[in-house]
């Protein structure tokens, strides 16, 4: 993925292949350098290229086989500065939606299990196309920058094919409030809180409300992604975070378990839903 994460992972790497040249004992070769450490010589490989993120021990062993030790607070903190990448909505979308969908989904082809929260909007993967027109276009509203909303909602329709592959499951839970935002017409609504009741039965969904009234042991806010136990992709108005740190991604875990036990399946789940589509009627 082009982003200013990579762009980072990248210049991290190029850092690390500078401290092996010029090594005060003589230029190591990769394989050398992965001897000293004893790792694989394809993991030298993939962090001077940018294609695998180094932990804090990492760099500390490649600091201290290249006879560097002092520059390792220098790699440390350059690691803190993109393990919270950052990336901004308006200088992406300069490029339009498309870039921002075709990233997300090849990093959802290549996972299996995905958790979802959303506290204020429905989840993507669940989402109808007009439902979707709508809540983009109000994105591009208010950032500016892209006029391919029509490319973005085809994106994300073809992103749903994922729920019918073989192997792939849905963990979403939404805050009840995702029923009942009008961000959309009624008319929209309701078509899209009757797909939400006719994907309760999937094999591949499981569909989780956590109603107004339940008891809540974290605010339900800042909704989220986790793909496979290894990505974490978080909006903010401003931007959208990557993280791939085990830390932060454990975090996130942890914050969706917890919101997960207030929440409720099934049955349950199928009368919050359709009371919200009941509201919808005029009286």
């Amino acid at each position: 993925m082009s982003t200013d994460y990579q762009r980072a992972r990248d210049a991290l790497g190029a850092r690390l292949r500078e401290l092996r040249f010029l090594c005060p004992g003589g230029r190591l070769t990769g394989r050398e350098l992965a001897h000293r450490v004893g790792w694989a010589g394809s993991k030298v490989s993939k962090l001077e290229n940018g294609k695998q993120t180094a932990t804090p021990k990492d760099l500390r062993a490649w600091a201290d086989a290249t006879g560097r030790p002092e520059v390792y607070p220098e790699l440390a903190a350059r690691l803190a500065g993109f393990e919270s990448h950052i990336r901004s909505w308006r200088r992406a979308l300069a490029n339009g939606f498309k870039p921002l969908h075709e990233g997300l989904s090849a990093e959802l082809d290549r996972s299996s299990d995905l958790w979802v929260w959303e506290e204020s909007v429905i989840a993507g993967l669940l989402q109808t196309p007009e439902y979707a027109r709508h809540v983009i276009d109000r994105y591009a509203q208010l950032l500016g920058g892209a006029s391919d909303i029509e490319d973005a909602v085809r994106s994300r329709a073809r992103r749903q094919e994922w729920l019918y592959r073989p192997g792939r499951t849905l963990h979403v839970l939404m805050w009840e409030a995702a029923l009942r935002s009008r961000i959309c017409p009624p008319s929209v609504l309701a078509a899209q809180l009757d797909r939400l009741t006719g994907m309760l039965g999937m094999d591949t969904v499981e569909l989780g409300i956590v109603p107004f009234t339940a008891s809540v042991k974290i605010v339900p806010a800042n909704g989220f992604w986790i793909l496979d136990d290894r990505l974490v992709v978080a909006e903010d108005w401003h931007a959208e975070l990557w993280l791939d740190d085990a830390e932060n991604v454990s975090l996130y875990g942890k914050v969706w378990q917890t919101l997960r036990a207030s929440a409720v399946y099934g049955a349950d789940a199928h009368r919050i839903i359709n009371a919200a589509r009941r509201d919808l009627i005029p009286q």
